[in-house]
């Protein structure tokens, strides 16, 4: 038996392939391991405070000395600035990871010196996003960076 094939097959094949194709990506895209979720889920309010943000992190820049992350061997340390006494320093230190919020912590910042320390066992290798707000002498303060631990 022999198949005839013509340029109206042709066509029909290939159109058949693409819908085919496109229907396979539609899949994998709905597939759980590929969840889509925003970095936060009230955007509309955090646009809205990105001044006050701003001001208060060129407080912390104003300083003498800001507020530094250093890696070493038993985790990450926070320094604070030595310019305030560690009693008077409060506030919370928030870690976020972008490619999985479950893992996402938030800690309150009780200082004996003006140290805080951060042990390895608590974070995951990777890159992270830590902001520190803190309160000393009835002003606030805010520290961003993205680090790879």
């Amino acid at each position: 038996m022999k198949i005839k094939f013509t340029w109206p097959t042709g066509i029909i094949i290939s159109l058949l392939a693409f819908v085919i194709f496109i229907l396979y990506f539609v899949y994998q895209s709905l597939l759980p391991e590929y969840t889509h979720h925003l970095v936060s889920e009230e955007y509309y309010k955090d646009g809205l405070n990105y001044t006050k943000e701003l001001n208060q992190q060129n407080k912390g820049i104003a300083l003498k000395e800001n507020v530094s992350l250093i890696k070493t061997d038993e985790g990450l340390l926070i320094n604070f600035p030595k310019e305030f006494e560690s009693s008077v320093i409060s506030g919370t230190i928030y870690f976020q990871r972008l490619s999985n919020n479950k893992i996402d912590f938030k800690l309150p910042i009780n200082l004996e010196n003006n140290k805080f320390l951060i042990k390895k066992e608590d974070l995951v290798e990777g890159r992270w996003d830590v902001e520190i707000q803190w309160t000393a002498n009835k002003d606030i303060y805010l520290f961003k960076e993205k680090i790879m631990y």
